[in-house]
């Protein structure tokens, strides 16, 4: 198997009953229906002219969206020349699936539950390389085997998996399997075609065009129920059938030579059985995917090396907070005359000056609001997420989560937006309100228009349809911006913070700085400690996002999520201390960019992963993979910052 491309399954997972806990507790109440989670109710299922109303015997097959490691685009079912559905319609999809690029499709492939099928005829696809269509459609196929794409089926909700062993003993369950594989000119075999020994022509595609499905089942306690689909298997098989009327799934394998010119006929075939499976329950039915994903224990440390960072930080601002401070406070308030008043050094020296307002006030509170509007929708996102309401069973609903929370959060970030640019005593309350609804969101919006006509251009199903395009624009003009007037009104409406000292007349002069209190030393040392908390979960959410992991290690993120933003928050509360020390009063806007410059490392991370541990090719995907990039790292500046 291609175990190059694969990550090593770690061992049984401490956490992953957090993902299920929802459906457990779900099966739990089993008889109080009212409680399971939309789309995560069991189905019943019993054999044919058994059926009831509450049971039914047709297994639907679904397929999603095609999608492949070396390459951004995914394209839909129906974007190849595969055996197709006739006029069954969609099933809806939700706006975290459509903006995934996730195309969910009725299937030709339907099963009767229980009723076994050897060597069922689905259809034949016959192309003559003489005519120019047949010729690009085939063309299409070879370069998808060549890149490897991944087919993805559902079936009652589950993905139908590819299970092999990997190295040490262990196996490995693929949510997808090839399309077909290839040969190369020199005879080596890439990616799938390691499992055949049979597939070694050169030059040569083998177009996977058989599979062996089994589905296991559990049986409800109480009978009159049926029984519960428990897990869905296949194996990929190649034959080249010889009556594809009558085909018998036996023989040589379905080759494709890359030179071959005439007919080609391509018959799709499919066996099903089915196999009691007693020791599995339907609310745990996942299980067997995730045990089979990358290692928990990296995730254990990664947590204690987090912890350490956070300790030490709050060690040492808990000592300057006490020692520090607390010994020259009480040193000040001992002063009986002004004349011991004139020998003060350090952060007393700038009192005058520490509320003086910041150059580009106005960008500095914009920044502030958004920011705290992705500050909150993080949070509540991860703590949904944590509950298990998230699952990746509730296909898409993280990114429509995240969407319409941002949406309603417009009225945090004109109210905090409005506060401080009151407070920096600024007077046009109306670009700030402006500014605050279409700056950052805009450049999001533009960036992801762009890649979306790139996407588009290049026919991938990731890309958005018009509608749902329109449907954003329409959240964003007609319920965020309103909100954020609102959420401005009242910022507005507020006195300004009241700063505990006057501000002087002339602003002081800055003595000559060290280098380290210097105003870039200072920024770049403080992203380093916020980024060495978060660099390992880094990896685990690029490779979920960019090599189809699934990913459902919520609880870990969560108190990730929380170290960070401890960890910003001192790092900052440190260098400004230091730098007040040091009598430069320009705080502001180096608190920000501090934590901010955690973007940057983030950025280059990004970077790092995908010139190591992609192999992505082409033009368009490497522009789609930097394009995503520098909106997550946008987003990530803010929220830090």
């Amino acid at each position: 198997p291609p175990a190059s491309a694969l990550p090593a399954p770690g061992p049984d997972m401490a956490l992953r009953r957090l993902l299920f806990m929802a459906a457990a507790l779900a099966a739990a109440a089993a008889p109080a229906a009212a409680f399971y989670l939309p789309g995560l109710a069991p189905v019943n299922f019993c054999e044919a002219g058994k059926e009831k109303p509450e049971c039914k015997s047709g297994i639907e097959l679904f397929v999603n969206r095609l999608d492949s490691v070396e390459s951004v685009l995914p394209y839909e079912y129906t974007a190849f020349d595969f055996c197709q559905a006739e006029g069954k319609k969609r099933p809806s999809e939700n706006l975290g699936q459509v903006l995934f690029g996730e195309r969910i499709e009725p299937s030709p492939y339907r099963f009767t539950f229980n009723k076994k099928e050897t060597c069922k005829s689905v259809c034949t696809k016959t192309y003559d390389t003489t005519k120019p269509e047949d010729k690009q459609k085939l063309d299409f196929l070879k370069k998808s085997m060549l890149l490897n794409y991944q087919h993805h089926w559902i079936v009652d909700n589950m993905p139908v998996t590819w299970c092999y062993d990997v190295e040490d003993g262990q196996r490995f369950c693929n949510p997808g399997f090839p399309i077909g594989c290839y040969i190369t000119e020199d005879g080596r075999p890439k990616d799938a075609c390691v499992i055949n020994s049979e597939f070694h022509e050169k030059d040569t595609f083998y177009i996977f065009n058989h599979v062996d499905i089994k589905i296991y089942y559990h049986v409800v306690e109480n009978e009159a129920l049926g029984a519960r689909l428990v897990a869905a298997k296949l194996e990929p098989k190649s034959y080249k059938h010889t009556h594809p009327d009558n085909p018998d799934c036996s023989g040589v394998p379905m080759d494709i030579s890359n030179k071959a010119s005439g007919e080609v006929k391509i018959a799709y075939t499919y066996s099903v059985t089915f196999h009691e499976e007693k020791s599995i329950r339907w609310a745990s039915r996942w299980d067997y995917i995730l045990e089979s994903m990358p290692h928990t224990h990296i995730q254990w440390f990664s947590i204690m090396n987090s912890l350490v960072i956070v300790l030490f930080l709050s060690g040492m601002v808990a000592m300057i907070m006490l020692r520090t401070l607390h010994k020259d406070i009480a040193r000040y308030n001992q002063m009986d005359s002004t004349e011991d008043a004139q020998e003060e050094f350090g952060w007393k020296l700038v009192h005058g000056d520490i509320f003086r307002p910041p150059r580009k006030g106005m960008l500095l509170s914009v920044f502030l609001g958004s920011g705290t509007q992705i500050l909150i929708m993080t949070f509540v996102t991860l703590f949904f997420a944590c509950l298990g309401f998230l699952s990746p069973a509730n296909r898409g609903a993280l990114m429509t989560c995240a969407v319409v929370l941002w949406v309603l959060l417009g009225t945090p970030a004109g109210y905090v937006a409005a506060r401080f640019y009151k407070s920096f005593g600024g007077e046009k309350w109306k670009t700030n309100v402006l500014l605050t609804s279409f700056l950052c969101p805009g450049i999001v919006f533009a960036d992801f228009f762009i890649m979306n006509l790139i996407l588009w251009g290049e026919g991938s199903s990731a890309a958005i349809p018009f509608g749902t395009l329109v449907a954003i624009l329409a959240l964003w003009f007609c319920i965020s911006v309103p909100l954020t007037f609102i959420g401005a009104y009242f910022g507005f409406k507020k006195n300004a913070i009241e700063h505990p000292v006057r501000t002087n007349q002339i602003p002081r002069q800055i003595p000559e700085q060290s280098f380290y209190t210097k105003p870039l030393p200072g920024i770049i040392m403080g992203g380093i400690l916020p980024f060495g908390c978060i660099f390992i979960q880094l990896f685990f959410i690029l490779n979920s996002i960019w090599s189809h992991q699934m990913y459902y290690m919520f609880g870990f993120l969560f108190l990730v999520f929380i170290i960070l933003v401890i960890t910003c928050s001192e790092a900052t509360i440190l260098l400004c201390y230091f730098h007040l020390c040091a009598e430069d009063y320009h705080w502001q806007w180096r608190s920000f960019l501090t934590s901010g410059f955690t973007a940057v490392y983030f950025l280059i991370y990004a970077i790092h992963y995908f010139f190591s541990k992609l192999q992505i090719t082409g033009t368009a995907s490497t522009i789609l993979y930097f394009g995503y990039t520098m909106i997550m790292v946008l987003i990530f500046f803010l929220f830090t910052g």
